[in-house]
């Protein structure tokens, strides 16, 4: 494409997306085609006095990723706060080619019907949220953040009911999980935006242009290693080789690798803006490939359409987010021997730390700048150096890899009614040292005692996790079995309680005395949405803490429709609150309700549909409202038992 033709598109390539808010301190996600002088305008809505604001020097940090493309990490400080629970206007305006530009005039799809600028709110307290998980962009239903679009122009100008955050826990984006169309516009922008090439050890190719030009780059990545007997066990675990017939199959031979590549991902799921730069006839492929090409391009395109009110909802409500695997790879870090298979070899590594740096530069900054700092600099100085030659320095990229992968920053807390904590169940594992082929536990000893910690002396705590901590004992079982069988990869045996000891702490920090009496744990991950209630049995009624496990999955996924039903149909049966079997699992000290979706046909407890889930909670940190927003349309409200 000429370069005539990139000019022509708006300047802003992807976002503003709003990400952590406070009354004197806004941090704004874009990317653009080129360095932009930003000024931002804020104004209470209705009101006359305006604040503009040019977040020049170290409020705008700006770090190029290829020739054409420049990430633009806006961090704010205000000398006088903004007011809370109140609508605020927002713009961004920059010249451009001796012309004023603006959000309405370069993103008309960014406004609602009638509305000049984009609008923002910065919540009192943390009692509102919309949450969920794994939007996979070319699995055939409705999209969540679609739908909270919708749901949000239904209540433009009611501050009060608007969520205090939009959050995302994680599988924001499937890396190791790519449609061919999708892999194909991947490459496009990587070319048409002149994203840095990078030198690849370990593989078949030596670098990017040679992987981008390779016969196998499409549906058989996993032949680009080496083809020696020490990488069977890669080939298996880390590009999903071996089936998994309980669940689901593993589908990464279209699996990413470069950071180019990431930082494609990351604009072509969040913004409309870069498939203008694409076309979607397929490339020359195999006979059963094109096929498949085609049967994904249907998703694929109902996937495009509905960006601009993707684009819309992350440009109005601000939001939080975390990684769970797929941001990174399937099964990341799930035993001791994945670990010691994947980072022992080189091309693995790169392709892992990609992904991860890919994740700073995007998600994890803005959750909390000042606790990344660091990497971000390590980052920030690999690209910049990469501006003139357009290639990443190999030595600096895998320096930058190994300092984001001893992180320990990751997860953050956001202090409010009630107090919001962020865990990372990725990256501080319990591993199995006695049977490195066991599930390590979602957070080590060390991790649980500082989490501990946050919570002390709280009243009342929001906990987000990935996994959900407490999910449904068949399935949970049925891991279990394959565990034993030496076979956790083949059903994802990823849940709280497949390791002992991460297990037992974990349900010890509910039972200290100095923990808060109301949590709610907010989750995603399995692909289908359920609540619960809990309490625990062996301490005084007065002194019980409250426990709410509230799981939306997926934003863009969906289970097996009769797998499902009949897990649900078999939890209740062989789980029902008379059974003994309840007294074999980890958490028998635990009184569990269940939760009814108002929508369910049958008696089911888990509601199978891709959406949104709201919460709602009163001053106590407990929640008077529950509800599913359906990508169909409709809500589900999970309704207490009486």
């Amino acid at each position: 494409m000429p370069v005539d033709a990139l000019q022509s598109m708006p300047a802003i390539i992807a976002g503003p997306i709003l990400r952590r808010l406070e009354p004197s301190r806004l941090l704004i996600w874009l990317v653009a085609r080129e360095p932009l002088p930003l000024v931002l305008t804020l104004q209470r809505q209705g009101g006359d006095e305006h604040i503009h604001i040019e977040p020049g020097g170290s409020l705008c940090q700006v770090m190029p990723i290829g020739r054409y493309a420049f990430v633009h990490l806006l961090d704010i400080t205000l000398g006088d706060p903004l007011p809370v629970d109140t609508l605020v206007e927002y713009d961004l305006s920059w010249s451009e080619a001796s012309e004023q530009q603006n959000l309405g005039k370069a993103l008309p799809h960014l406004l609602h019907a009638g509305r000049e600028r984009p609008s923002l709110m910065i919540a009192a307290t943390n009692r509102t949220l919309l949450h969920g998980s794994c939007r996979k962009p070319h699995f055939p239903c409705g999209d969540g953040l679609v739908r909270a679009d919708s749901w949000l122009a239904e209540r433009l100008d009611e501050p009060e009911k608007r969520p205090a955050w939009l959050m995302m826990s994680g599988d924001q984006v499937y890396v190791d999980d790519v449609a061919g169309p999708m892999l194909h516009a991947v490459h496009q922008v990587v070319e048409r935006l002149g994203l840095f090439d990078e030198q690849l050890e370990g593989a078949t190719v030596t670098d990017s242009q040679q992987l981008y030009h390779s016969a196998d780059n499409y549906y058989r990545r996993e032949q680009l290693l080496p083809d020696i007997q020490m990488n069977a066990p890669l080939r298996e675990r880390f590009f999903g080789g071996a089936k998994k017939p309980v669940f689901t199959s593993a589908h990464a031979h279209n699996h990413l690798m470069t950071l180019a590549e990431m930082f494609a991902m990351y604009l072509l799921v969040w913004s409309p803006v870069p498939w203008r730069l694409v076309e979607l006839q397929a490339p020359e492929l195999e006979a059963d490939q094109a096929e498949n090409y085609e049967r994904e391009k249907i998703a694929i395109d109902d996937f495009v359409s509905g960006l601009p009110q993707v684009a819309r909802v992350l440009a109005h409500l601000p939001s939080l987010m975390i990684f769970d695997d797929h941001d990174v790879t399937d099964d990341w870090n799930l035993t001791a021997e994945w670990e010691s298979t994947a980072y022992g070899h080189p091309f693995s590594r790169r392709i892992i730390g990609n992904a991860l740096l890919a994740y700073l530069a995007c998600q994890g900054w803005g959750n909390d700048p000042d606790q990344l700092r660091e990497p971000l600099q390590s980052l920030a100085r690999l690209l910049d150096n990469a501006s003139e030659s357009g290639w990443l320095d190999a030595a600096a990229q895998d320096a930058s890899i190994e300092q984001s992968l001893g992180c320990q920053c990751w997860g953050y807390e956001v202090a409010g009614t009630p107090h919001l904590l962020v865990l990372d169940t990725r990256t501080r594992r319990w591993r199995n040292a006695r049977r490195p082929g066991h599930p390590s536990g979602l957070m080590d000893w060390e991790a649980l005692s500082e989490m501990q910690q946050m919570l002390l002396d709280k009243e009342a705590v929001v906990i987000v996790t990935a996994a959900p901590m407490f999910g449904v004992k068949l399935i949970e079982g049925i891991q279990k079995l394959f565990t034993l069988a030496g076979k956790p990869l083949l059903v994802d045996a990823e849940n709280w309680m497949a390791h002992r000891g991460a297990a037992s702490v974990m349900l010890n920090i509910f039972r200290h005395s100095r923990t808060p009496g109301n949590f709610v744990v907010l989750s995603g991950d399995v692909h289908y949405s359920f609540a619960y209630d809990l309490t625990i049995r062996d301490r005084d009624r007065d002194r019980r803490p409250r426990i709410w496990q509230i799981t939306s999955s997926g934003l863009k996924n969906t289970f097996p429709e009769s797998l499902l039903n009949w897990f649900d149909r078999l939890n209740r049966w062989l789980y029902a609150p008379w059974s003994p079997l309840n007294w074999l699992t980890k958490r028998r000290s635990m009184r569990v309700t269940p939760r009814d979706p108002d929508r369910a046909k049958a008696g089911e407890r888990l509601w199978n549909g891709s959406g949104i889930g709201l919460v709602r909670m009163d001053q106590a940190g407990r929640p008077i409202e529950i509800t599913q927003l359906d990508a169909r349309g409709f809500d589900v409200t999970f309704e207490q038992r009486h």
